[in-house]
C-alpha cells in the first residue's frame, strides 16, 4: 500500500524519549477518541445532507491521524489547514458546535454562513481561513512566517494539503521562499493518493524527486502513533534550526471526494475494499486493544457515547438563526470606526511636485510613523529603489523594512497576506498593472474576500500599488493596461486612480490607515510630470470623494488617471474656440465611487461625458454610464444620450503613432462633448 519514494524517504529520529507508558497511553486514547468524534461528525453530515438539511459536505474520513500533529503545536503557533483536517481542529480546541454552525450556514458560524462547510476559520486558536483554489494558501502561510521570524517569535507555521494540489505552482513559490528566508513553516501534505478521480501516485514532486531529501520526510499517516512521532521530530527540528520542512504523509481517502462525487465511478470495488485496511482509527483501536490498553467493550461504550454526542450537537444547532439577506454585505469592509489613526507628518517646502516623488515621500513618512509597515517588491532596495524609483532611499533610511522579492507576483501578493495575518501592514509593489496575472489568484481567492468569508475575524490591510496605462511611447500591449474595470469587479478591493501628486500622497495616506485591502495605480504618463500645486499641503484623500478638477455649467466630463489633464485640456480649448463651460469631474476613487458628486453635476449640466483608456467594453467608463443612466434621478437630468470616450475593444500595439490613434486625446473628446451638445 505505500506510495513512498525510496530515493527521498527518511528515517524520522524516533530515538527521543518517549513518555511514561500511563501518560502516552492516555494520549493515545484521547487521540483516538477525537479520531472517532471526526468521524462520527462526518456521518452525521452524510445523513443531514441526504436529509436536504445540509448542501455541501466533504469528509475527513482516512485523514483523521492528522490530529497527532497538533499535540506537537503551541497556541501561538499557525495553521493553515486542509479541509480534511476536522480531527486536527478539534484537537486544536474546535467545538463540535462550531462544526455543525459551519455546516448548517448559522448566522453565528465562522463566516456567517459565507464559506463552504470544512472550510474551516479560527481566529481565536490561530487557524487561518480555508479557501477552496487548491494550494492558494501556501504563499499567505509563508508570509506568515516571514511575519513571525522578523518579530522574533518562537512559533512556527503549518501548512496543509493535498497530494494533488502540490502540482500548483504557488506551492513551488511558498517551497523557494520559505527556503531562501529560512522561514520556520511546516508543509504537511496529506496524500491519500487522488485528486477527486486522478491518481497521483506518478505526478507528485515526491515520486519526481524535486525536493532534496534532508528537506522531506515521509512517514505512513495511516498509523496514528508512527505520525505522533515523526511530527514531533520534524517540528522540534524547525523550532531548533527555523529551516522549512515538508512532511509527507502517505494515507487513504475512505470517502467520495466530496458528497457530490462518487468515487466508485472511477475506483474499483476491491481497491476501495483495500483502502479500508488504512484505515487509522482501527489501525490505533486494533493496537490499543492488542497491548491492553482497552477493550471491545470499552470502544463500543466510546463510539456510542461520541455518536449521542454528536446526534445532540447537531440536532441543537439546527434551531439557530440563518443569516438575513440585510447582513449579506457586513463586513466587506471595516467600519470607519476601526481605522487606524496615524499622525500626518508635515508636509516638506517646498512640496514634492510630481506622482513619483510624491509617492516616494509619503512612503518614507508612512514608514517613519508605522512601525508595523513593509515595503515588499521586485528591485525595491537601494540602489535601484524600483524600476521607476518610486522606493528610492527606503531601504537605506529604512534598514530591514523594504525587501527585494523574487520575480513572482503571486509571492509578492500571497506573502502580503501572511504578512498581515500575522500583524504586519504590507505595502506591495508590482513594477506594472500588466504584470498582475500570476497574482490575481492571491487577489480573488485570498486578499478581497478574506474579512467577509470570516466575519471580520481576519483582515487584509494590504496595499497593492503598481504603474498603469499607456501614453508612454513604447510601452506596447505588455507595460500599458488600463484595467480597472477588472478589479473594480472584486467586492472587497478599494481601487484608486490618482492624477495629482496631493492626490497620489493622499489617497496613500487614507490606504495605511484603513484595515482592508487597497490598489492605488499611478499613472505611467503622469509619474514624472511636474505639476502645479493646487492645496496648501499633502492631506489624506478619502476613498469615495471625486474632485471637482474644472468647474462649469453646460456638460459634465468624468475621468481619472491620464485623461484628466486631456479632459481639462479639452474644456479650456471647448470654452476658448466655443463658449462651451464642461465641468470635469476627476474621479481619484473608483471603488468606492463619489456617485453623489457625479449626479450632482449631472443635475445642473444635464449633459454626460465619460472618458477612459481603457478599452470600452466592461470598462469601468460603461459602468459610469450605466449607474447614471440606470438611476431615476440621473436619467430624469439628462437631455442628450450619454458619450463614452474610450479605447476601442483591442490591445495597445508597440508602434507609438498608432497607439496615439486608438486613445482617447484632447480632440476626440472635444468631439464627445460637442456630441452631447449637439
Amino acid at each position: 500500500m505505500s506510495r513512498e519514494s525510496e530515493s527521498v524517504s527518511i528515517v524520522a529520529d524516533l530515538s527521543l524519549p518517549r513518555p511514561s507508558s500511563p501518560q502516552r497511553n492516555q494520549l493515545l486514547l484521547d487521540l483516538l477518541r477525537v479520531m472517532q468524534l471526526a468521524r462520527e461528525g462526518d456521518r452525521r453530515e452524510e445523513i443531514l445532507v441526504r436529509e436536504q438539511k445540509g448542501a455541501f459536505h466533504m469528509s475527513c474520513s482516512g485523514h483523521e491521524a492528522i490530529a497527532a500533529l497538533a499535540y506537537h503545536l503551541k497556541p501561538n503557533d499557525l495553521i493553515f489547514p486542509y479541509y480534511r483536517d476536522r480531527a486536527l481542529m478539534h484537537v486544536r480546541g474546535m467545538e463540535l458546535c462550531e462544526f455543525a454552525d459551519d455546516f448548517l450556514a448559522c448566522e453565528k458560524s465562522s463566516s456567517s454562513g459565507r464559506n463552504l462547510p470544512s472550510h474551516v476559520s479560527c481566529r481565536r486558536l490561530n487557524v487561518f481561513s480555508i479557501t477552496s483554489p487548491v494550494g492558494s494558501q501556501c504563499l499567505p502561510a509563508v508570509g506568515a512566517a516571514w511575519g513571525i521570524k522578523k518579530t522574533g517569535s518562537d512559533a512556527i507555521v503549518t501548512c496543509h494539503l493535498g497530494d494533488a494540489s502540490t502540482r500548483q505552482g504557488e506551492f513551488y513559490e511558498a517551497v523557494c521562499f520559505a527556503t531562501e528566508r529560512s522561514l520556520p513553516i511546516l508543509f504537511v501534505i496529506e496524500d491519500n493518493g487522488y485528486g477527486i478521480s486522478t491518481p497521483t501516485s506518478l505526478m507528485t514532486p515526491l515520486a519526481l524527486r524535486v525536493f532534496e531529501p534532508d528537506m522531506i520526510t515521509v512517514t505512513n499517516g495511516r498509523d496514528p502513533e508512527q505520525l505522533l512521532d515523526v511530527s514531533g521530530s520534524v517540528i522540534r527540528d524547525i523550532r531548533m534550526r527555523g529551516r522549512p520542512r515538508i512532511l509527507w504523509c502517505e494515507l487513504e481517502r475512505l470517502c467520495d471526494h466530496t458528497v457530490s462525487d462518487d468515487q466508485r465511478v472511477y475506483r474499483s470495488k476491491s481497491e476501495i475494499e483495500a483502502s479500508w485496511l488504512g484505515d487509522p482509527i482501527e489501525i490505533l483501536a486494533n493496537r490499543l486493544t492488542e497491548e491492553g490498553v482497552v477493550d471491545l467493550a470499552y470502544l463500543a461504550t466510546m463510539k456510542a457515547e461520541i455518536h449521542e454526542q454528536v446526534l445532540k450537537a447537531y440536532d441543537a444547532e439546527e434551531s439557530e438563526l440563518p443569516p438575513q439577506v440585510r447582513d449579506v454585505q457586513f463586513s466587506l469592509f471595516a467600519p470607519a470606526s476601526e481605522r487606524c489613526h496615524i499622525d500626518l507628518s508635515p508636509t516638506p517646502s517646498p512640496r514634492p511636485n510630481t506622482i513619483l516623488s510624491a509617492v516616494n515621500w509619503t512612503l518614507g513618512r508612512i514608514l517613519d510613523e508605522e512601525p508595523g509597515t513593509v515595503i515588499f517588491g521586485e528591485d525595491v532596495e537601494d540602489p535601484k529603489g524600483g524600476v521607476f524609483g518610486i522606493t528610492k532611499s527606503l531601504s537605506t533610511c529604512h534598514p530591514g523594512r523594504v525587501h527585494n522579492s523574487p520575480l513572482a507576483e503571486a509571492t509578492i501578493v500571497g506573502a502580503g497576506v501572511g504578512l498581515a495575518a500575522s500583524g504586519y501592514r504590507p505595502i506591495v509593489e508590482l513594477q506594472f498593472i500588466d504584470f498582475v496575472g500570476p497574482a490575481y489568484n492571491q487577489l480573488s481567492a485570498q486578499v478581497t474576500n478574506l474579512r467577509w468569508r470570516t466575519s471580520g475575524h481576519w483582515t487584509c490591510p494590504l496595499i497593492l500599488y503598481a504603474t498603469y496605462g499607456a501614453y508612454l511611447p513604447g510601452g506596447g500591449m505588455w507595460h500599458s493596461q488600463s484595467n480597472e474595470g477588472l478589479f473594480a469587479h472584486m467586492p472587497g478591493l478599494r481601487v484608486a486612480v490618482p492624477s495629482t501628486p496631493e492626490d497620489a500622497s493622499g489617497l496613500f495616506w487614507s490606504a495605511i490607515q484603513e484595515q482592508d485591502p487597497t490598489l492605488i495605480l499611478l499613472p505611467k504618463h503622469l509619474l514624472r510630470l511636474h505639476q502645479e500645486p493646487y492645496t496648501v499641503g499633502f492631506q489624506p484623500i478619502p476613498f469615495g470623494k471625486a474632485r471637482v478638477a474644472r468647474v462649469g455649467a453646460d456638460c459634465t466630463v468624468v475621468a481619472w488617471g491620464n485623461c484628466v489633464p486631456l479632459a481639462i485640456n479639452a474644456a479650456m480649448q471647448l470654452e476658448v474656440s466655443s463658449g462651451v463651460s464642461a465641468e470635469v469631474i476627476d474621479l481619484r476613487s473608483i471603488v468606492p465611487c463619489d456617485w453623489v458628486t457625479l449626479s450632482e453635476s449631472l443635475r445642473k449640466t444635464g449633459r454626460l461625458v465619460v472618458v477612459q483608456e481603457d478599452v470600452r467594453t466592461c470598462g469601468f467608463g460603461q459602468a459610469v454610464v450605466a449607474e447614471l443612466l440606470t438611476n431615476a434621478a440621473g436619467f430624469d437630468s439628462l437631455y442628450a444620450a450619454p458619450v463614452l470616450i474610450s479605447r476601442p475593444d483591442v490591445h495597445i500595439p508597440y508602434c507609438s503613432k498608432i497607439e496615439l490613434l486608438i486613445m482617447p486625446t484632447v480632440d476626440s473628446i472635444v468631439k464627445g462633448v460637442k456630441q452631447a451638445l449637439s
